[in-house]
């Protein structure tokens, strides 16, 4: 054993720990995230690559939560900390402090994903909006009440319609809980009675100032808001999350103002031209009438009314006339009907044959009229009908026989 001091692994770690963290307190790292995985905590544990090598790393809860955009392995960034050494598995490791995505800001990067993420879900969906009210009678504003914006608003809300009543909820527009406080104004909104548009917004700024309207957190206040909302943020060149999940969107917050409410003057000029439209309609309509009143009154019905009179009268006595003359041809037909089927069943009775000097012979107690001799034995009483009257007679004898034999 060569004759040098011994060091523990205890002692030898801690003078590598303090000559790294002596020697690099605060670095700049590019690399390519993997292996994230975040810790119940809300600690991030990360490794940093490149083709060539590897860096364990960790940001903890309070730098994570700070950070604009979402980490996810394969994300290039570069990284600002301190490396510091992990006595207990001996390995150095990079505390992240700082945390910037390569190529795009930190702000961009966290602008796409937000966006991406929304879109996904439907926030941005055109089926989702609302139509702002044509007359609203209550406007609540979410923005600053000392800002610009605001008072720009006011001024045209006021000039364009003076009727509508106009509250504001006062919040911050920027800086650390501003997104939290217009969420929660929007939140709050619904439980105002009587409010039937809602403009949010701010006037321009940096991608920093107008952040607050990028946040998760106001979109989808924006998006379960009941009331139709109006987003109007910056100046026309800016586009924020709020923006595309709002109802509406406004270039400017002088323009939201002139989208909510109608302008007094246009609504006076359509009045006054309605009202016009609706008198030139109604003398019209009047003179129009007196003409198909006068085409009326012109008519023979009301210039000779006594005339249609005499008309229906003269028509009546036709009428009756004629009625009467078919009843008289009915009665006449039927009464010719009548006589014909009488001289019919006449001609048909067996009493007309005995007028012509026949006669109906039966035996007596019987209703059988005779055929045949065999019809009359000898010894009967006979009873023969005539055309006068009946006779009383005896059956002495039958003799078959011819009928012409008997007229001879």
């Amino acid at each position: 054993m060569p004759d040098v001091p011994l060091k523990t692994v205890s002692q030898l770690t801690q003078e590598i720990k303090n000559c790294l963290e002596i020697e690099f307190p605060f670095v700049w790292v590019s690399g390519e995230i993997s292996n994230l995985s975040r810790a119940a905590s809300g600690h991030c544990y990360l490794t940093l690559k490149d083709d060539s090598a590897q860096l364990r790393a960790i940001m903890w809860r309070g730098t994570a939560n700070r950070l604009k955009f979402d980490l996810h392995d394969g994300l290039e960034v570069v990284a600002a900390g301190r490396v510091e050494v992990y006595e207990a598995r001996g390995s150095y490791q990079l505390i992240i402090e700082q945390c910037e995505p390569q190529g795009l800001g930190a702000l961009e990067l966290a602008f796409r994903q937000l966006h991406e993420k929304l879109a996904g879900e439907g926030l941005f969906d055109p089926e989702h909006k609302q139509p702002l009210p044509a007359i609203p009678q209550r406007i609540a504003l979410v923005t600053s009440p000392t800002s610009a914006a605001v008072r720009d608003m006011l001024q045209v809300l006021t000039r364009r319609w003076p009727a509508a009543e106009i509250l504001i909820l006062p919040v911050l527009v920027q800086g650390p809980g501003a997104a939290a406080e217009i969420a929660a104004a929007l939140r709050s909104v619904p439980q105002i009675p009587g409010v039937d548009v809602v403009i949010t917004g701010r006037g321009g700024g940096s991608l920093e100032d107008l952040w607050a309207f990028n946040e998760e957190i106001v979109a989808r206040a924006i998006y379960d808001c009941p009331i139709p909302v109006v987003s109007a943020v910056g100046h026309e060149i800016d586009v924020t999350i709020a923006d595309l999940v709002a109802d509406r969107r406004a270039l400017t917050p002088s323009e939201a103002a002139e989208l909510v409410v109608p302008d007094v003057r246009d609504i006076r000029a359509g009045i006054a031209q309605m009202r016009n439209r609706l008198i030139s309609g109604l003398k019209q309509q009047a003179v129009t009438a007196r003409r198909q009143l006068d085409a009326l009154a012109s008519r023979r019905v009301f210039t000779q009314p006594a005339e249609r009179i005499h008309d229906l009268q003269q028509l009546l006595d036709e009428l009756e006339a004629r009625n009467r003359r078919a009843v008289q041809r009915i009665v006449e037909t039927a009464k010719q009907q009548l006589a014909s089927s009488s001289a019919s069943l006449d001609a048909l009775s067996p009493l007309a044959v005995l007028g012509r000097g026949y006669s109906l012979s039966k035996i007596a107690g019987s209703t059988q009229f005779l055929k045949t001799i065999d019809d009359a034995p000898a010894g009967a009483t006979l009873q023969s009908l005539l055309a006068d009257g009946r006779v009383i007679s005896k059956i002495e004898s039958t003799d078959a026989g011819q009928p012409q034999d008997f007229l001879e």
